[in-house]
């Protein structure tokens, strides 16, 4: 049997990112019942660092984790994690009201944006037809992430300070005991753990249920992803990223190809998801529609679950009802941009210690991000 103070479920970015904060106070077990580490949403993101994305506290998160993409952990990256890419967000001539509350809200957050003229934005995106394009605004601070990189360095580092990582490690059992909580694993292994942290994404509530603990009604949305081939002889590699202003499509340069996303949300069980030619299909359309793009072949396509707790915010803290069971889970389409800073907050919620000075500056409590908010009756099936 292994014993060991905090058992992760879970090895994607929350998973990985938790365990190299909680390594260094105690012995940290992490099962994956893939083969390899973030097989599902973290290996499939294609994520930005963007400040004004999401929902307030997410936004709180992404800009306290600032700091640590900017200077990492010594040894956690040969190459830097962010470049700049810049986000420009675009309206038609019937949604620059949208455009105007969509600035407005930027000003709010603190982060820089300019507005820009669609004569502007289509100088700089020159596929962009001005009946997608009637105005704009530019956020010059939004960076790719090297998501690739983020998620290597926390595996790398946790493993340093000593966490264990257990792949093909299927939970089948999770009880409490005496002792905390009683895990047994597909191979016949059994886990013995102080503490159960609940990373598992879109499988969180089902990983809840063998715990007999009451599901917090995560719903996991698909999302589809394409690469396409640009146009012979476009030079497109300093391009922003592009966002419709109602979030109907995106597309950024990527590789050498541009990638393009529906922005579909379409709600799934927790599996290993794949793009449905449907949305494949709306995706070309609505990119052509904005854009003087010819698509003759989609060189790729893929999905990912994002899950969401039922407000969209992410939910850190321990269950009202099962002592030692933590819930570390709802990070949606945020989690890498939030990584940094969500960690160090749900290990020292974990922990039983106080926020972290700066995230408290950041106006973070115990009480943010608490799963109690749903303490309400809840289905118990979270899809």
């Amino acid at each position: 049997m292994i014993t060991c103070d905090f058992l992760i479920c879970g090895s994607g970015i929350a998973g990985a990112s938790m365990a190299y904060e909680l390594a260094p106070h105690g012995k940290v077990v992490v099962v994956e019942q893939e083969s390899q580490h973030g097989r599902h949403t973290t290996g499939r993101s294609a994520a930005l660092y963007i400040e004004s994305y999401g929902p307030e506290p997410v936004r709180r998160l992404t800009a306290a984790s600032r700091a640590f993409f900017d200077a990492p952990a010594p040894g956690f990256a040969d190459y830097p994690l962010l470049s700049v890419r810049g986000c420009l967000n675009i309206a038609g001539p019937d949604r620059l009201d949208e455009l105007a509350r969509f600035a407005e809200g930027l000003a709010v957050t603190g982060a820089e944006f300019r507005e820009v003229s669609g004569e502007a934005a289509r100088e700089r995106i020159p596929l962009l037809k001005p009946q997608a394009c009637a105005a704009a605004v530019f956020e010059p601070n939004a960076c790719d992430i090297d998501t690739n990189g983020l998620h290597a360095g926390y595996l790398k580092l946790a493993r340093a300070r000593g966490a264990e990582f257990r792949l093909n490690a299927r939970l089948e059992r999770l009880e409490p005991d005496a002792h905390g909580w009683r895990a047994g694993l597909a191979d016949g292994e059994t886990v013995q753990a102080r503490v159960v942290v609940n990373a598992a994404g879109a499988w969180a509530d089902r990983v809840a249920a063998l715990a007999g603990v009451r599901p917090l009604g995560m719903t996991p949305l698909r999302r589809t992803a394409l690469l396409l081939d640009p146009p012979a002889g476009l030079d497109f590699g300093g391009w922003p990223m592009v966002v419709d202003v109602d979030e109907q499509f995106y597309f950024k340069p990527d590789a050498g190809r541009i990638l393009a996303s529906p922005c579909d949300e379409t709600p799934s069980e927790p599996l290993d998801a794949a793009p449905e030619e449907l949305d494949i299909a709306i995706c070309v359309d609505r990119l052509q529609a904005a854009c003087d793009l010819p698509v003759r072949r989609v060189a790729r396509a893929w999905a990912g679950l994002r899950t969401f707790c039922p407000d969209r915010v992410e939910a850190f803290g321990y269950d009202a009802t099962a002592p030692g069971f933590f819930w570390y889970v709802g990070q949606g389409g945020y989690g890498m941009q939030t990584a940094p800073a969500a960690a160090r907050l749900g290990a020292a919620l974990a922990l039983g210690h106080d926020v972290p000075p700066d995230l408290a500056e950041h106006g973070f409590t115990p009480q943010t991000l608490s799963p109690a908010r749903f303490a309400e009756p809840r289905p118990m099936n979270g899809t």
